[in-house]
Protein backbone atom coordinates (compact mmCIF):
# COMPACT_ATOMS: atom_id res chain seq x y z
CA UNK A 1 0.00 0.00 0.00
CA UNK A 2 0.90 3.31 -0.90
CA UNK A 3 1.32 5.36 2.37
CA UNK A 4 3.04 9.03 0.85
CA UNK A 5 -0.62 10.19 0.46
CA UNK A 6 -1.55 9.84 3.99
CA UNK A 7 -0.67 12.14 6.95
CA UNK A 8 2.37 9.97 8.56
CA UNK A 9 -0.06 9.54 12.14
CA UNK A 10 -3.06 8.06 9.55
CA UNK A 11 -0.25 5.72 7.76
CA UNK A 12 1.30 3.93 11.36
CA UNK A 13 -2.55 3.58 12.68
CA UNK A 14 -3.24 2.01 8.97
CA UNK A 15 0.35 -0.17 9.48
CA UNK A 16 -0.73 -0.87 13.29
CA UNK A 17 -4.38 -2.24 12.30
CA UNK A 18 -2.69 -4.53 9.21
CA UNK A 19 -0.76 -6.41 11.75
CA UNK A 20 -3.65 -7.88 13.51
CA UNK A 21 -4.78 -11.33 12.39
CA UNK A 22 -6.74 -11.08 9.24
CA UNK A 23 -6.89 -7.79 8.32
CA UNK A 24 -5.53 -6.70 4.95
CA UNK A 25 -4.56 -2.93 4.21
CA UNK A 26 -7.86 -2.53 2.88
CA UNK A 27 -9.63 -3.48 5.77
CA UNK A 28 -6.82 -2.01 8.02
CA UNK A 29 -7.46 1.78 6.03
CA UNK A 30 -11.39 1.32 6.95
CA UNK A 31 -10.62 0.67 10.23
CA UNK A 32 -8.55 3.70 10.30
CA UNK A 33 -10.49 6.03 8.65
CA UNK A 34 -13.52 4.76 10.94
CA UNK A 35 -12.24 5.67 14.08
CA UNK A 36 -10.75 9.48 12.87
CA UNK A 37 -14.63 10.14 12.13
CA UNK A 38 -16.18 8.43 15.15
CA UNK A 39 -13.94 9.55 18.13
CA UNK A 40 -16.30 8.33 20.57
CA UNK A 41 -15.64 4.52 19.59
CA UNK A 42 -11.72 4.97 19.15
CA UNK A 43 -12.15 6.64 22.17
CA UNK A 44 -13.86 4.11 24.07
CA UNK A 45 -11.11 1.08 22.01
CA UNK A 46 -8.41 3.17 23.21
CA UNK A 47 -9.59 2.84 27.19
CA UNK A 48 -10.75 -1.10 26.65
CA UNK A 49 -7.25 -1.60 25.11
CA UNK A 50 -5.60 0.16 28.22
CA UNK A 51 -7.50 -1.85 30.60
CA UNK A 52 -6.84 -5.54 28.72
CA UNK A 53 -3.30 -5.03 28.92
CA UNK A 54 -3.10 -3.01 32.62
CA UNK A 55 -5.67 -5.85 34.26
CA UNK A 56 -5.21 -9.06 32.17
CA UNK A 57 -2.42 -11.53 33.11
CA UNK A 58 -1.80 -15.13 32.59
CA UNK A 59 -2.83 -17.49 35.36
CA UNK A 60 -0.18 -18.34 37.92
CA UNK A 61 -2.05 -22.40 37.75
CA UNK A 62 -3.10 -23.34 34.34
CA UNK A 63 -2.08 -20.37 32.27
CA UNK A 64 -5.16 -18.85 30.81
CA UNK A 65 -5.86 -15.10 30.51
CA UNK A 66 -7.75 -13.54 34.03
CA UNK A 67 -8.03 -10.80 35.23
CA UNK A 68 -7.89 -13.15 39.27
CA UNK A 69 -5.17 -15.46 40.34
CA UNK A 70 -5.57 -18.63 40.31
CA UNK A 71 -8.57 -18.20 37.50
CA UNK A 72 -12.21 -18.90 38.75
CA UNK A 73 -11.46 -22.56 36.57
CA UNK A 74 -8.89 -23.22 38.72
CA UNK A 75 -10.08 -22.08 41.86
CA UNK A 76 -13.29 -23.45 41.38
CA UNK A 77 -14.42 -26.10 43.74
CA UNK A 78 -17.18 -27.81 41.47
CA UNK A 79 -14.67 -28.22 38.56
CA UNK A 80 -13.49 -32.36 38.24
CA UNK A 81 -9.87 -31.91 39.36
CA UNK A 82 -9.02 -35.28 38.15
CA UNK A 83 -9.17 -34.30 34.46
CA UNK A 84 -6.73 -32.04 32.50
CA UNK A 85 -7.30 -30.73 29.61
CA UNK A 86 -3.74 -29.34 27.81
CA UNK A 87 -4.99 -27.06 24.87
CA UNK A 88 -2.53 -24.12 22.80
CA UNK A 89 -4.02 -21.29 23.59
CA UNK A 90 -6.38 -19.34 25.72
CA UNK A 91 -9.22 -18.71 23.03
CA UNK A 92 -9.45 -22.92 23.09
CA UNK A 93 -10.50 -22.82 26.86
CA UNK A 94 -13.04 -20.46 26.13
CA UNK A 95 -13.93 -22.71 23.09
CA UNK A 96 -14.37 -25.87 24.86
CA UNK A 97 -16.41 -24.20 27.91
CA UNK A 98 -18.95 -22.81 25.60
CA UNK A 99 -20.25 -26.56 25.11
CA UNK A 100 -20.56 -26.80 28.51
CA UNK A 101 -19.41 -30.84 28.27
CA UNK A 102 -16.50 -30.31 29.82
CA UNK A 103 -15.99 -29.77 34.01
CA UNK A 104 -12.33 -30.34 34.34
CA UNK A 105 -9.70 -28.14 34.75
CA UNK A 106 -7.09 -26.55 31.53
CA UNK A 107 -3.51 -26.29 30.96
CA UNK A 108 -2.83 -23.56 28.25
CA UNK A 109 0.52 -24.46 26.41
CA UNK A 110 0.66 -20.81 24.79
CA UNK A 111 2.01 -22.48 20.98
CA UNK A 112 2.79 -25.41 19.90
CA UNK A 113 5.91 -27.17 19.30
CA UNK A 114 7.08 -25.57 15.68
CA UNK A 115 11.08 -26.22 15.08
CA UNK A 116 10.99 -24.44 12.02
CA UNK A 117 9.92 -21.09 13.68
CA UNK A 118 12.19 -21.81 16.72
CA UNK A 119 9.69 -23.12 18.99
CA UNK A 120 11.36 -26.00 21.75
CA UNK A 121 9.90 -27.28 24.81
CA UNK A 122 11.29 -24.58 26.50
CA UNK A 123 9.14 -22.01 25.16
CA UNK A 124 5.88 -23.47 25.92
CA UNK A 125 4.13 -23.82 29.35
CA UNK A 126 5.68 -26.89 30.04
CA UNK A 127 7.41 -26.50 33.40
CA UNK A 128 4.27 -25.98 35.48
CA UNK A 129 2.44 -28.52 33.89
CA UNK A 130 4.41 -31.57 35.78
CA UNK A 131 3.72 -29.66 39.28
CA UNK A 132 -0.24 -30.27 39.01
CA UNK A 133 -0.31 -33.78 38.06
CA UNK A 134 -0.63 -35.27 41.99
CA UNK A 135 -4.81 -35.51 42.10
CA UNK A 136 -5.31 -36.00 37.60
CA UNK A 137 -6.41 -39.22 36.50
CA UNK A 138 -6.35 -38.30 33.03
CA UNK A 139 -5.12 -35.71 30.62
CA UNK A 140 -6.80 -34.86 27.53
CA UNK A 141 -5.20 -33.30 24.39
CA UNK A 142 -6.92 -30.91 22.97
CA UNK A 143 -4.89 -29.36 20.58
CA UNK A 144 -5.19 -28.62 16.57
CA UNK A 145 -4.70 -31.30 14.38
CA UNK A 146 -1.96 -29.63 12.73
CA UNK A 147 1.60 -31.29 12.01
CA UNK A 148 2.91 -28.87 14.81
CA UNK A 149 -0.32 -30.14 16.93
CA UNK A 150 0.53 -33.83 16.60
CA UNK A 151 3.77 -33.60 17.09
CA UNK A 152 3.54 -31.51 20.39
CA UNK A 153 0.47 -34.09 21.45
CA UNK A 154 3.44 -36.88 21.03
CA UNK A 155 5.83 -34.99 22.80
CA UNK A 156 3.43 -34.87 25.82
CA UNK A 157 2.14 -37.84 26.36
CA UNK A 158 5.43 -39.66 26.05
CA UNK A 159 6.59 -37.29 29.32
CA UNK A 160 3.28 -37.93 30.97
CA UNK A 161 3.46 -41.91 29.90
CA UNK A 162 5.94 -43.22 32.54
CA UNK A 163 3.66 -41.41 35.48
CA UNK A 164 0.44 -43.87 34.73
CA UNK A 165 -1.79 -40.97 33.91
CA UNK A 166 -4.42 -41.66 31.02
CA UNK A 167 -3.37 -40.03 28.31
CA UNK A 168 -6.23 -39.04 25.92
CA UNK A 169 -7.06 -37.17 22.22
CA UNK A 170 -10.11 -35.03 21.24
CA UNK A 171 -11.50 -37.09 18.51
CA UNK A 172 -11.17 -35.68 15.12
CA UNK A 173 -13.25 -35.98 12.28
CA UNK A 174 -16.48 -34.68 10.08
CA UNK A 175 -18.32 -31.81 11.33
CA UNK A 176 -22.07 -32.13 11.82
CA UNK A 177 -23.81 -31.06 8.38
CA UNK A 178 -20.11 -32.16 6.95
CA UNK A 179 -20.35 -34.00 3.41
CA UNK A 180 -18.02 -37.13 3.15
CA UNK A 181 -17.30 -35.79 -0.49
CA UNK A 182 -16.19 -32.87 0.53
CA UNK A 183 -13.58 -33.82 3.56
CA UNK A 184 -9.71 -34.76 2.89
CA UNK A 185 -8.26 -38.10 3.29
CA UNK A 186 -7.08 -36.93 6.53
CA UNK A 187 -10.48 -35.91 8.18
CA UNK A 188 -12.33 -39.10 6.93
CA UNK A 189 -9.09 -41.32 8.17
CA UNK A 190 -9.69 -39.67 11.80
CA UNK A 191 -13.21 -39.87 11.88
CA UNK A 192 -13.01 -43.70 11.24
CA UNK A 193 -10.11 -44.19 14.16
CA UNK A 194 -12.82 -42.50 16.79
CA UNK A 195 -15.58 -44.03 15.60
CA UNK A 196 -17.77 -45.29 18.48
CA UNK A 197 -20.48 -47.79 19.02
CA UNK A 198 -23.93 -46.54 19.26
Amino acid sequence: MDFMYYPQPLADLIIAFSRLPGIGPKTASRLAFFLLQHVDDATKLEKAISDALQNIKQCSVCGNYTDSDPCKICDSERRDHSLLCIVEQPRDVVALEKTGEYKGLYHVLHGVLSPMEGVGPEQLNLSSLFGRLEKVKEVILAVNPTVEGEATSLYISKLLKPLNIKVTRIAHGLPIGGDLEYADEVTIARALEGRRPL
